[in-house]
């Protein structure tokens, strides 16, 4: 059943790999808790302690709010086809905002360069502890494909609709944190 781990094993990294999804939480002292869905597509393991994401624009921006907060932040992964299995990645969590030097490394080293258009931000987690769990009660899907309606969304946005929808929609978190993505 349930395991602990110090670190992401081959096998974990391999799981991870698989993955279509992953759920980020956070929460920062007297605020909602957010659980966010996100696509692997933007998701890298750094090393066996260590991940990151490309944050994409979203309608709200909670992770980056509770992270400038408090820095807790959990990773779940599901499996949905194949064995089960549930798999959270524990730790402290950092935002690398999109003009600092440490975004453009990381986006380099990581992402080949390639930004798109309504990157935010990128979120790298350090992790601390690793548990995997059954997975019994999860249901099987079957994955089909990406949902394009996102990236195409930001291409229409273009660059400064992008810019203009932060200011509008992500300057705050629901529970009136600030997010430093305007910063």
């Amino acid at each position: 059943m349930a395991k602990e781990y110090p670190s992401l094993t081959p096998d974990l990294r391999d799981f991870i790999a698989r993955q279509h999804i992953f759920f980020a939480a956070s929460a920062a002292k007297d605020t909602r808790i957010n659980i966010s869905p996100r696509s692997t597509r933007e998701f890298r393991v750094i090393d066996n302690n260590e991940i990151c994401w490309l944050d994409l624009t979203g309608s709200g921006a909670e992770t980056a709010a509770h992270l400038k907060a408090d820095g807790r932040l959990t990773i779940m992964f599901c499996a949905f086809e194949g064995p089960p299995n549930i798999l959270r990645l524990y730790g402290h969590g950092e935002i690398l905002h999109r003009d600092s030097k440490e975004f453009s490394r990381a986006l380099a080293q990581h992402f080949g360069n390639q930004r798109p258009v309504g990157t935010r931000q990128i979120v790298r987690l350090a992790v601390d502890l690793i548990k995997t769990s059954c997975g019994y009660g999860v249901p099987a899907f079957e994955y089909r494909q990406e949902r394009p309606a996102l990236d195409n969304w930001a291409d229409n946005k273009g660059p400064q609709g992008i810019a203009d929808y932060w200011r509008e929609k992500n300057v705050v978190s629901t529970d009136g944190l600030p997010t430093g993505i305007v910063d």
